[in-house]
């Protein structure tokens, strides 16, 4: 979740104060995470502001969560359920921003942006940081609701049955949970490292750190699939589900003008040689398939077929999670 091109661009955007590196001229974590508290207390209003919006459309009966599990229609009940929804919206809110930052400068024209390169790399850097805690929020309140909602068992069974479905793969074993969550659990065991590496490039290489960066947009795509196969505020194939969707268009537009333009010399196509010949093969598979995802988010945003639930006329009854026998 870091830019790619960091050391050469802070040189050439101005000061290493700008860039946010120490004196030496490298970037630290530790800089960072001071630079990133503005960004995470913007963040803990927007998951305050979507905690309360979620609280009293469950408090009024109307939510779309209270509409897929009829028996949490008691939002001081599941307040803590509530706040990982707001932990997971808020932080697919920033990971979009910085995956929408990243592509822009990895991508051409960036001098034509009104904000210098530094400013636009510092701000990458803190909201991926901040995109990490939000991530680790959810996943930790998720946890903290099924710890509760475990209540017939002993407190040490308790945290370890709601540690071992929010945290290890494939353990959660109730209906969409089964899928969505390691997928879930993939997208924050992928962004933890790829976000962090960037700071030890020094020691591992800047061409190993690029190519592991680029997988960075797969932690993206699989926090996309998280929520439309578990937000139950996006369950149904209603207007928020095709907004979702529409959101991913930019971000996809993006990606393929940095793939067709890539500001690097050598990721551009060219004519295709003997040795070369796979490499070139699957550069040109990589944008004919986010040429697809384009023309198919085109498609959901037109067709309204963007893969929800139908609404159904008796709410269904299933729980949260099957209790765990005592």
């Amino acid at each position: 979740m870091q830019p790619e091109v960091t050391q050469q661009s802070a040189g050439r955007a101005g000061t290493t104060e700008e860039s946010g590196a120490r004196p030496g001229g490298r970037v630290t974590l530790r800089g960072d995470l001071r630079a990133a508290l503005p960004d995470a207390a913007a963040a803990v209003v927007i998951t305050g502001a979507v905690f309360l919006f979620l609280y009293f459309r469950m408090k009024e009966g109307v939510g779309d969560t209270v509409a897929v599990m009829p028996f949490m229609d008691d939002p001081d009940t599941y307040w803590m359920y509530l706040l990982s929804q707001a932990f997971g919206w808020s932080g697919l809110l920033w990971a979009w921003g910085t995956v929408m930052l990243g592509l822009l400068l990895s991508g051409p024209g960036t001098g034509r942006l009104p904000v210098s390169h530094a400013t636009l790399e510092r701000w990458h850097r803190t909201t991926s940081l901040t995109t990490m805690a939000l991530m680790a929020a959810h996943a930790l309140m998720f946890m903290a609701e099924l710890v509760r909602y475990e209540a017939a068992m002993g407190w040490a069974e308790r945290i370890w049955a709601g540690f071992a479905d929010s945290f290890v793969p494939g353990w959660y074993d109730s209906g969409t949970g089964q899928i969505a969550i390691p997928v879930g659990q993939a997208a924050l065991y992928l962004a933890v490292p790829l976000g962090l590496l960037f700071y030890v490039r020094h020691r591992i290489g800047a061409n190993t750190w690029r190519r592991l960066h680029r997988f960075v947009i797969v932690v993206y795509v699989l926090s996309v699939w998280h929520t439309l196969l578990y937000g139950t505020n996006v369950w149904y194939g209603d207007w928020p589900r095709t907004m979702l969707w529409i959101l991913q268009l930019p971000v996809a537009v993006l990606l393929l003008v940095r793939l067709l333009r890539p500001a690097r010399r050598g990721e551009r196509l060219g004519a295709p040689s003997g040795r070369q010949a796979v490499g070139w093969t699957l550069r040109v598979a990589g944008r004919v398939l986010v040429l697809a995802v384009v023309v198919g988010i085109l498609a959901v945003t037109f067709s309204g077929r963007d893969g929800g639930r139908p609404r159904p006329a008796d709410p269904p009854a299933a729980a949260l999670h099957e209790h765990e026998d005592g």
